[in-house]
């Protein structure tokens, strides 16, 4: 029986099992198991030659390509630790991350950066470029003469990688993920998904962004295809793609599902191999499912919900996606969730609180962030164990069905009352011609926070945002009213196509 203890075991079962399967189709590139597997052992050889030690940190910045997956296999056959950092990154981040995790080799794409980091004093031994133009010595880690994999020094409880957080609002959080916190994460995802050896996984998300990362890793797990997109620049390239690649799985985003709908009806594709489509990072409304049901009528459609600090707390069957649209869904296989008061108590069915999440998916804390990781990792109901307190508020029903109302630093004291910002979000959802939404809240002396809403529409002036108000006011209590509506036509986001609020926050204070 195949029990896995390291990440790295999905690459060799895979190899040894299917070696001539074809693991990474990328541009015009086929790559099988077998040549992943060699080239990761040549690589790690090399690294280890190079210095690389047990528990070293190696950066990733680069964006979707063979390398950044080749680096990652490596990294960890070398027994050390690995971020994937988006390439899109302010350079000020890429070097407290460089600082923060004392990483001794970086490789990045850029050329500009890789000459900056230059002058940067820090731990780091080697840094590499790779790009289309430059990949200086990183090929003769791939053409190291040792094939053979090398040493496993580490186990399951070891830190197999650091994934940092965006950091909108603050400097980024490195997430300690340990081997076991990946494996039970990747098996729980891929048993409620039921994901096959014969599908094929279509993803422009960033192997940056670990709902990207993990659509690489769920793919070695199962022994299945990764149909890698570089990105989403070429919507019409990449329905072209799922039709002539006959792509089966499909992971995005709510503006992934909008941006396709825009341009289906121009095509005539045949889009029916998908099977799967799953959503997570923004709230899936009925729009949402509207659109992927028109684009993939036969498609299970997976509303999903998480965060890094535990990969993913909750997913909604397929069965349910019509009956509880607004619930995020229940707990993944192997965990288990609890809702609790700000006195720690644990609360009934439909009382608001923070969610609770316990499992081995549970991060091992911060990298050197003592304060914060003792906030969010608390006792458990075992001797030594720790829980996680996520920040998100919500409430449970009575089947166990989690409803997500918001962060802890999206919940805000307005008249004294707490208010939820993604409350507000959902209700000018619902109002036609509106095709995204974020709130923000800003200092008011009268009410303790003013609320601020932006919304991308086609539609700019001042009607509708009256009509937005009323429309506001006839489906929200007083508390939750908006002191200011926005009309835009594209909301900014940040590298991981989250929503930046900090920036509309920053704008909207400027003009002020």
């Amino acid at each position: 029986m195949f029990i896995p203890t390291n990440l790295v075991d999905y690459l060799i079962y895979s190899a040894e099992k299917t070696p001539n399967k074809i693991a990474v189709m990328f541009e015009d590139k086929n790559i099988s198991y077998s040549e992943i597997h060699e080239l990761t052992n040549r690589a790690a050889n090399a690294l280890i030659e190079c210095g690389l030690k047990r528990g070293d940190r190696v950066v990733l910045c680069l964006d979707n390509r063979l390398e950044t997956i080749f680096l990652f296999w490596a990294v960890l056959k070398a027994n050390a630790i690995v971020s994937v950092i988006n390439p899109n990154i302010q350079l000020e981040k890429l070097i407290y991350i460089i600082k923060d995790s004392g990483a001794k080799f970086l490789f990045v794409k850029d050329k500009t950066v890789f000459d900056e980091l230059s002058k940067v004093q820090s731990n780091l031994e080697s840094v590499m470029l790779i790009n289309n133009e430059h990949s200086n010595n990183y090929e003769t880690l791939l053409q190291h003469s040792n094939d053979q994999l090398p040493l496993r020094k580490t186990i399951d409880i070891d830190l197999a990688a650091i994934v940092y957080t965006s950091g909108s609002t603050s400097v980024p959080k490195g997430v300690m993920l340990s081997q076991r916190n990946m494996l039970t994460a990747s098996a729980s995802i891929r048993e409620y998904l039921q994901l096959r050896q014969e599908d094929i996984i279509i993803s422009a998300l960033p192997l940056s962004f670990d709902y990207g990362l993990y659509q690489m890793i769920l793919t070695f797990q199962t022994g299945a295809t990764l149909l890698l997109e570089k990105d989403f620049t070429w919507p019409i390239q990449f329905i072209k793609k799922i039709a002539e690649k006959k792509a089966t799985v499909l992971p995005g985003v709510p503006t992934l599902f909008s941006i396709l709908a825009n341009h289906l009806p121009k095509l005539s594709y045949d889009l029916s191999s998908i099977r799967c489509v799953t959503n997570t990072g923004a709230a899936l409304l009925q729009r949402h499912v509207s659109i992927i049901q028109a684009l993939f009528p036969t498609a299970h459609i997976y509303s999903m919900y998480g965060l890094t600090e535990c990969k993913r707390c909750t997913y909604l069957p397929p069965a349910d996606i019509h009956k509880k649209i607004d619930s995020v869904g229940i707990a993944i296989p192997n965990t288990e969730m609890w809702i609790v008061d700000d006195e720690n108590k644990k609360l009934n069915p439909h009382e608001f609180g923070q969610l609770v999440i316990r499992g081995a998916t549970v991060m091992q804390g911060y990298w050197n962030k003592p304060i914060e990781s003792e906030r969010a990792l608390r006792d458990g109901l075992l001797p030594g164990e720790k829980v996680l307190y996520t920040g998100d508020y919500g409430y449970l029903d009575d089947q166990g069905y989690f409803y997500f109302s918001g962060r802890m630093d999206e919940t805000i004291k307005r008249f004294g009352e707490k208010v939820s910002l993604k409350e507000i979000e959902r209700t000018v959802y619902l109002f036609p011609l509106v095709n995204e939404v974020a709130v923000i809240d800003v200092p008011d002396e009268l009410t303790g926070s003013a609320i601020i809403v932006f919304v991308s529409t086609s539609k700019r002036n001042q009607e509708l945002i009256n009509e937005i108000l009323s429309h506001c006011k006839s489906k929200l209590p007083k508390t939750h009213w908006p002191h200011d509506i926005q009309l835009l036509n594209e909301l900014p986001k940040n590298i991981n196509g989250k929503f930046d609020k900090q920036l509309l926050k920053q704008h909207y204070l400027q003009r002020q």
